[in-house]
């Protein structure tokens, strides 16, 4: 993925960032020892952790928690750019900032809270607006100003999500939550992950995923991903009126002029030939 990035540093670490993403349009986030708030404008995308599959429209806003993420734009054309700012939430700076609301170690917990997404989009547009003049005028901030806008981000997402106190909040983000080999397959079935995608999610080397799956699938990842994604399409061929296309990335086919030769080979015939023969 190409991108023109500019950032703020608060103590040597990178707090807040604003990217410009440009073609190709996948990306890989790790924040595991930190909470991430994330604002995509110019394209929507997909969301991919070991937990998640969400789909992110633009200009909405997710908290992530810590996990190794997969960001999936969904572009318009080759030409689109994608503006995504990214504010990371690192619990020794928020103990720092709260010291008389946190306890005196935040502790990863091992309650469950699934990622976020953030619903009032007026509240955070408002507020990534804000930023926008700071990012023309980066002569302008400071760690004390850096401090106020985390502050302010807190703020409105202990507001906007209904959460009784800035505990509670970083409680959840901070909660990890073990997942399976198989969770982590069966969630993102569809989701257009190569091999060693699918093997960072679950915290494996590419090898070791391999003879995992072999175990617990008995078959290789190949062939029973590409045997799910086949019925998926058969199932969408025959029960919707997508396009073709539609019915591809549905199904978790990036290039609807593969999944038409993947399915004739496999099916002996194209994938419209199909539907006109199956439509119920």
């Amino acid at each position: 993925m190409k991108l023109n990035r500019q950032v703020f540093k608060y103590k040597g670490k990178v707090l807040i960032e604003k990217a410009v993403v440009k073609p190709p349009f996948k990306h890989e986030g790790v924040f595991q020892n930190e909470g991430c708030f994330l604002y995509m404008k110019g394209a929507g995308a997909k969301v991919l952790s070991s937990e998640d599959n969400l789909q992110i429209a633009d200009r909405e806003a997710v908290l992530l928690k810590c996990d190794t993420y997969f960001i999936d734009f969904i572009k318009r054309s080759d030409n689109q750019e994608v503006e995504v700012i990214a504010i990371h939430l690192y619990p020794d700076i928020l103990r720092e900032l709260y010291i008389n609301e946190l306890p005196a170690l935040i502790e990863k917990q091992a309650s469950y809270a699934p990622t976020k997404q953030i619903v009032d989009q007026e509240v955070i547009a408002k507020f990534i607006e804000s930023l926008a003049f700071y990012f023309e005028n980066p002569s302008l901030v400071n760690d004390d100003l850096l401090e106020l806008k985390i502050k302010e981000l807190i703020l409105l997402l202990v507001q906007t999500r209904n959460v009784a106190s800035v505990l509670a909040l970083i409680t959840d983000l901070y909660s990890t939550r073990t997942t399976t080999l198989r969770e982590v397959v069966n969630l993102h079935l569809y989701s257009n992950l190569s091999m060693e995608e699918l093997a960072k999610l679950s915290q494996m080397s590419l090898s070791s995923f391999k003879r995992a799956f072999k175990k617990q699938f008995n078959d290789s990842p190949s062939n029973y991903i590409n045997a799910k994604k086949l019925e998926k399409a058969k199932e969408l061929l025959t029960v919707s009126d997508l396009s073709i296309s539609d019915v591809a990335y549905k199904a978790g086919f990036n290039d609807p002029l593969y999944f038409t030769r993947f399915f004739k080979k496999k099916e002996g015939i194209p994938p419209s030939v199909f539907r006109s023969k199956h439509a119920t």
